[in-house]
């Protein structure tokens, strides 16, 4: 009974001490827990970051996702020599209004532009590369690529000082400035519609080939008779 009256003054007697005591523990353990909180969470964006950006590289890894396989996409075979197939292919770039760049043996390359929009450009480059693919060369595995490269109009205002007596020369944008297109993407076409649609007129070209071929074979045997 005695032990607890003690207890009970002495606790009265120097309660302010104890309550300074667990004030002052109280604002040591606020800055830590700050403190911590502030770690916790610079970890936590750093960790963020750092998977944003194996994402990132995993996305745009196209090395990755590039495969060579047995594919047909890009190629195909004719009856006919290389440098007939290559004919027939110049042609029929001409034939959708292609700009023929390059028209060698077994090698041609065209090149068209459009504008889908006032501020986009779109160029395509189809190259074709004819190899032979038999012994006696009469038959031909030809090789097509397209590459798409894009523009969009990149708009810069110039300024022109002009004196304005005491004030001096004060600077004025004009909106007529030096506008021009700048290349944003390049890339190689993958569709396979695509592709098919432009083998099917080469091999329609090659027909008409083989039948002009066969009228000039049979005119020349009805002039012989």
């Amino acid at each position: 009974m005695l032990f607890r009256e003690f207890v009970s003054f002495m606790l009265g007697k120097h309660s302010d001490l104890l309550l300074l005591a667990a004030s002052t523990r109280c604002k040591l353990q606020r800055p830590l827990a700050g403190w911590s909180l502030v770690v916790a969470l610079a970890l936590s964006v750093s960790g963020c970051g750092s998977l944003d950006r194996d994402t990132d590289s995993h996305r745009y890894n196209v090395v990755a996702h590039e495969t060579f396989g047995s594919s047909s996409t890009y190629s195909r075979l004719f009856d006919a020599p290389p440098e007939r197939a290559c004919e027939a292919a110049r042609r029929a770039l001409l034939s959708q209004g292609y700009l023929i760049n390059v028209s060698k043996g077994k090698e041609v390359e065209g090149q068209k532009s459009f504008q889908p929009a006032t501020d986009n450009h779109q160029i395509i480059t189809i190259r074709v590369v004819c190899a032979a693919d038999s012994k006696d060369g009469k038959v031909t595995l030809g090789f097509v690529s397209a590459l798409k490269d894009t523009y969009n109009l990149k708009k810069s205002s110039n300024s022109a000082s002009v004196g304005v007596g005491a004030l001096g020369s004060l600077s004025l944008p004009f909106s007529a400035g030096n506008d021009s297109m700048v290349k944003v993407a390049s890339e190689t076409v993958s569709s396979a519609t695509f592709y098919d649609s432009f083998f099917d007129l080469i091999k329609s070209y090659l027909r008409q080939d083989d039948e002009l071929r066969q009228q000039s074979l049979t005119g020349d045997e009805e002039f012989v008779e």
